[in-house]
């Protein structure tokens, strides 16, 4: 039987007037890596912070690996907040053994050792955070979240500001994470990282949940109603395909819009008539899309993209 590192039942949080959270539950298995996605102010972050003990629920119950109650200083809770902060006078080391000690792991240099050089930060350790570049700097945030080796991990937006050199680096030090047991709770606005990192995924909007699945389970629920099509070089597309919304082109792709699912067969028939087709794929729903339908492109839009930061 499965146990749930993290429970919510029937949660409600406001401020003020403002709902920020209504009425949530939420079942966090162990040892999964669970998404949090949505736009700014949607309720995310509340949603961690009473997870965190740092805010209480107006009415619900929160439970955190067997418990009901307890304070936020959990040594068995790591958490990497967006708003990223490091004393910038200290030196790497100095830091790591701080937050590691903080949090009762006293013998921590193995393991500050282990982590820069899996990361790609040997030699940092006499470094002072002032003289870190940004890129540097945050990995050096993810290893103190981490150092006093959590249960229970929060990562609220892991991979801001990072090159995709760097980013693969943290998703695999993430991805390992899961693999010797921690508990991982993904918040992010990238659907596309989401997909890529979640075993399960909660969406919400405007305090409310609106989605609450596996990745397969929730593509399930929404017709697959885009193509991607590659025809022969030089040849182009039949104009007035029948069902077809629109025509996206996407580097040597069309991404052909249905109107139904159960226009594809019409529409290949169209298409082997008219030209050679290279590449003819039914596309599952993506979280994005799934997620412009329930929310609309303006609730969309509000979901940041990452920035790259130097290295």
């Amino acid at each position: 039987m499965s146990i749930n590192a993290v429970e919510l039942t029937n949660v409600t949080k406001t401020f003020g007037e403002k709902v920020a959270v209504s009425n949530l539950d939420l079942q966090i298995p162990e040892g999964a890596i669970y998404g949090f996605i949505g736009p700014n102010g949607s309720g995310k972050t509340t949603t961690i912070r009473m997870i965190l003990r740092i805010f209480r629920p107006d009415t619900g119950r929160v439970t955190v690996m067997g418990s009901d109650h307890g304070d936020c200083a959990d040594d068995r809770i790591g958490y990497l907040p967006e708003e990223r902060g490091l004393y910038p006078k200290m030196t790497v080391k100095s830091v790591l053994q701080y937050y590691a000690r903080l949090k009762g792991n006293y013998n921590c240099n193995p393991d500050i050792d282990d982590w820069l050089k899996r990361l790609g930060g040997d030699g940092w350790q006499n470094k002072k955070i002032e003289s870190l570049s940004k890129g540097m700097a945050q990995k050096v945030q993810f290893i103190s979240s981490i150092i006093a080796r959590p249960q229970l991990l929060i990562l609220d937006e892991p991979f801001s500001g990072l090159d995709p050199v760097n980013l693969e680096l943290l998703r695999t030090a993430i991805l390992k994470l899961r693999e010797d047991g921690t508990t991982i709770i993904f918040s992010t606005h990238d659907m596309d990282v989401a997909e890529r990192m979640c075993d399960t995924v909660f969406m919400i909007l405007n305090g409310n949940k609106v989605l609450d699945g596996t990745l397969n389970s929730i593509q399930s629920e929404y017709p697959a109603d885009e193509l991607k099509i590659r025809v022969a070089e030089g040849q182009q597309l039949p104009g007035n395909m029948p069902g077809v919304i629109s025509v996206e082109k996407r580097g040597q792709f069309n991404i052909v819009k249905l109107n139904s699912a159960d226009d594809v067969e019409r529409v290949l028939q169209q298409l082997v008539k008219s030209c050679k087709v290279e590449h003819f794929e039914l596309l599952r729903p993506s979280l994005h899309n799934i997620f412009v339908r329930l929310a609309g492109d303006e609730a969309a839009a509000a979901i940041s993209q990452p920035v790259l930061a130097e290295a």
